[in-house]
């Protein structure tokens, strides 16, 4: 079972970047889909994005098309979602997850296994 772990979360303002990642121990990442979800303060938690096994499968949810992209190395074993043109709405904790079940092209409303604990983004001036 892989444990995931994200980082790279921040503080940054509106207008920036962040680069976040999703690794993993205990098994080897390149073996399951990820998707990336974020929740807000007394929010619900959405997706945000997701990605096949060999990346050549994506999904985005719509306030984020444009500005986010998911990509992997799956020899480094490592998933990343890089953050554009940040907005204070973006502000939540940011989570990796990860599946083998799941069918092409992916689409991000799957049953996901294993989860991260979290990393925060905010998002201010």
């Amino acid at each position: 079972q892989p444990q995931l772990v994200e980082s790279g979360g921040g503080l940054v303002q509106p207008g920036g970047s962040l680069r976040l990642s999703c690794t993993a121990s205990g098994d080897s990442l390149h073996l399951y889909a990820i998707g990336w979800f974020r929740q807000a303060p007394g929010k619900e938690r959405e997706a945000v994005g997701c990605i096949s096994t060999s990346g050549g499968s994506l999904d985005y949810t719509g306030p984020v098309k444009g500005r986010f992209t998911i990509s992997r190395d799956n020899i480094k074993e490592t998933v990343v979602l890089q953050m554009n043109n940040l907005k204070p709405d973006d502000t939540g904790v940011y989570y990796c997850a990860a599946t083998e079940r799941y069918q092409l092209p992916i689409q991000c409303n799957l049953r996901y296994d294993y989860w991260g604990q979290g990393t925060q983004v905010t998002v201010s001036a």
